[in-house]
């Protein structure tokens, strides 16, 4: 093997990258990203295949608060009320609720993708479907047209604000809850002139957009949906 000189610079990549600054602001990781993940599950048992195919791989931002609760033997409105009550009498002032429902996959930059754009919107998900092939976006509704919640088509790679969303990968500020009335959450069953059906999550988005919020889709951040019978993620 032939000798070499060992020269050249030292200052490293990071540092000679005129693009590392910004790079840094945009994550967003130098801020408060204090984070509760709430997952509730009806009958109390959790996926194998949501567990370590995806959760335990999940990137989370460096040297930050943490923790995860998870809500069983509830009714899924009243487990997320719950959710946060405990969070919100916690000695943490928590700045964020992520909420992971049983049976979705998140990919493993999925969370530092979503703290990119906390300070742009109150609600911030990532893309899922309902299951079924012909399942919709849960993406809800044009902010043109407040109080709607058609779904929307999912636009490519892009931050896409909306009326409502899901609830299976979504990073919630915790600032929304301490303003808002209870209850936060509620499934709605009942007549009304009509048969009126909503779910709590849209239940929150609807009473959460009157005072002012703001939520969006991070098409960006594609959340697998698992059909437990069929063994099919969607």
């Amino acid at each position: 093997m032939e000798p070499k000189v060992i020269q050249g610079s030292t200052e490293g990549a990071h540092n000679s990258n005129p693009n590392t600054g910004s790079r840094l602001l945009k994550s967003n990781t130098w801020k408060d990203l204090s984070m509760v993940w709430i997952t509730p599950s009806t009958d109390g048992k959790l996926d194998m295949q949501c567990v370590f195919q995806s959760w335990m791989g999940i990137a989370r931002p460096l040297n930050q608060k943490y923790c995860a609760l998870g809500i069983r033997g509830a009714e899924v409105g009243d487990a997320y009320n719950a959710a946060v009550e405990l969070i919100l009498r916690d000695e943490i002032p928590w700045k964020f609720m992520l909420t992971v429902e049983h049976d979705n996959l998140p990919p493993r930059d999925g969370i530092i993708k979503l703290v990119e754009s906390v300070d742009q919107f109150d609600v911030i998900g990532g893309l899922y479907y309902m299951k079924g092939e012909n399942g919709n976006a849960m993406i809800y509704g044009d902010p043109a047209e407040p109080g709607t919640f058609m779904p929307q088509v999912p636009q490519e790679n892009t931050l896409q604000p909306c009326n409502g969303l899901g609830m299976g990968f979504t990073i919630f500020n915790m600032d929304m809850f301490r303003k808002l009335p209870k209850p936060w959450f509620k499934t709605v069953q009942h007549e009304n002139g009509q048969t009126e059906e909503i779910g709590q999550d849209l239940y929150f988005f609807k009473e959460a957009a009157k005072a002012g919020f703001k939520f969006a889709v991070d098409t960006r951040v594609k959340v697998g949906h698992l059909d437990f019978s069929t063994r099919k993620i969607w």
